[in-house]
């Protein structure tokens, strides 16, 4: 990424790719400092964008949002630093740093197939938290390039995109080929990280599908991962556009189950913290 991009900027582009990252904000300064109140850089594993103005106090607060980063998790504190020897700046001033971490990826999702239901779908998935790519073998019924949140791929061969998708990718099979449908659906489950494994079709379909699986040799646990027909079952009509929106709201109910937090009663800054800084 651009070392030049102003740290709003890095923040919409990393959080759209789902790369973890700290937000860093002066929240409050007593005194000389070099940067004012409301200064902010961002902070990612490898690289930062913007500046809280350089010398030891910048150094040891990309240190501690590194450190917060490793952990994994979610995090909003502030840390107090002193401008004194002990960073070895000579301003004297006093300054409070927030630190918000950002610590979860897009859940990933490959669409395979760009036929009318695809093209309804994607629209409405672009704007959800997803990494996404479009996968088919026909060239003319794909877009002509992506963005940071949608990779396209023109494969002779569907089913080789598979393999390299990141551990716990979604997969959503709406090809035109019901023998490409079944080998997708085969090769998916192959990867026991993929626990969604949605396919388009009509109840007679899915019957026929989880009948020929069972005669590949898959067990009923790994056919009970392919969800057929996909979509919600209370979200009625047959029109593209209608399908479309049951699947995607399918995908939402996921994403926050997904999501789910354990039942807290606080979360953030503890509040002895947070009345301090009002």
């Amino acid at each position: 990424m651009r070392q030049d991009l102003r740290w709003f900027d890095a923040l919409h582009q990393l959080q759209h790719e789902g790369e973890p990252l700290v937000l860093l904000t002066v929240l409050s300064t007593a005194g000389s400092t070099p940067r004012d109140a409301a200064t902010k850089m961002v902070v990612t594993a490898s690289e930062q964008w913007d500046t809280l103005g350089g010398g030891h106090l910048e150094y040891k607060a990309i240190e501690e949002a590194r450190r917060l980063l490793a952990l994994g998790e979610p995090h909003t504190g502030v840390r107090s630093f002193e401008l004194g020897a002990n960073l070895g700046q000579c301003c004297g001033g006093a300054t409070q740093i927030l630190f918000e971490v950002f610590a979860s990826r897009l859940q990933s999702l490959t669409v395979f197939g760009a036929g009318h239901v695809a093209h309804r779908l994607m629209p409405i998935l672009r704007a959800l938290d997803l990494q996404l790519t479009w996968v088919d073998s026909r060239t003319d019924w794909l877009p002509t390039e992506g963005d940071a949140t949608l990779t396209i791929e023109r494969l002779d061969q569907p089913t080789d995109a598979i393999a390299d998708l990141p551990e716990g990718a979604w997969v959503l099979i709406l090809t035109h080929n019901h023998q490409l449908d079944f080998d997708l659906v085969q090769t998916a489950l192959r990867r026991p990280d993929i626990d969604y494994i949605g396919l388009i079709g009509s109840d007679t379909k899915a019957r026929r599908f989880r009948q020929r699986l069972a005669h590949r040799g898959w067990s009923e646990a790994d056919i009970a991962r392919v969800v057929c027909p996909v979509g919600l079952a209370d979200v009625p009509g047959k029109q593209p556009a209608e399908v479309a929106i049951s699947i995607a709201g399918q995908i939402v109910q996921r994403l926050h189950a997904q999501d789910r937090p354990t039942a807290k009663k606080t979360s953030g800054l503890d509040w002895k913290t947070a009345r301090n800084l009002v």
